[in-house]
């Protein structure tokens, strides 16, 4: 069974977007997987999407802003529980969990994965704007609430550290390891690495011994 699901506790990036506007920006998501960057089009994307440029243009403005769309909806699927939402220890685990759950799910997923290798691809272009966008809105934009989410957890004496960047890359290398890296380079994920809920767990557990409240601080402070 998977975690707690967190689409109810707080608005997200996804719900700026109607659910016509999401049909279309997966149609999007789509093409820049099957194409690449020169497949996303407003011509092409309105005739997959079966919508007019004009709401095209209407919804995302121009090529560039229907990019920035497409990675931001992208980055959204990563759902976080408000800061205030968990009460209790069980409750902050539980949204914790959850959170590395899908943060998982969405780093192995096909599409994330083809963006990647995209963006890669074209790392060493002076227009390299996918790139860009996925550091700047899904990366930066995951890792920023995510540290939002565990300073929460500090505050109410849940977890334990002194840098809430450091504990986050902390729990973002036992909740991903190698695999993303393997995958990006052509490597089929072994079965255990396809459960994730074991894999969350397994990361969220990790974690906690090194940062739970009962846990040593990490790096020998008191």
């Amino acid at each position: 069974m998977a975690p707690t699901a967190l689409h109810d506790s707080l608005p997200d990036e996804a719900e700026a977007f109607t659910p016509r506007q999401q049909a279309v920006l997966e149609c999007a998501l789509k093409l820049l997987v099957e194409g690449g960057e020169k497949a996303l089009t407003t011509a092409g994307l309105a005739r997959s999407a079966n919508c007019s440029k004009e709401s095209l243009y209407k919804w995302f403005g121009d090529r560039d802003g229907l990019l920035a769309a497409v990675v931001s909806y992208q980055a959204s699927k990563v759902h976080f529980a408000s800061e205030g939402a968990a009460t209790d220890a069980v409750t902050f685990r539980s949204h914790l969990t959850a959170f590395v759950h899908e943060l998982l799910g969405v780093l192995t997923g096909e599409t994330s994965l083809a963006l990647n290798r995209l963006a890669i691809g074209q790392s060493n272009r002076e227009d390299a704007r996918l790139g860009r966008l996925l550091l700047l809105r899904g990366k930066y934009t995951i890792s920023t609430r995510a540290r939002a989410l565990l300073e929460a957890g500090r505050f109410r004496g849940f977890l334990k550290f002194e840098d809430a960047d450091e504990a986050y890359q902390v729990l973002y290398g036992l909740a991903v390891r190698d695999q993303h890296i393997r995958q990006l380079l052509g490597d089929k994920p072994r079965t255990k690495d396809l459960d994730v809920d074991r894999q969350a767990s397994l990361a969220v557990d990790r974690f906690y011994r090194l940062f739970g409240a009962d846990a040593p601080l990490a790096g020998g402070g008191k």
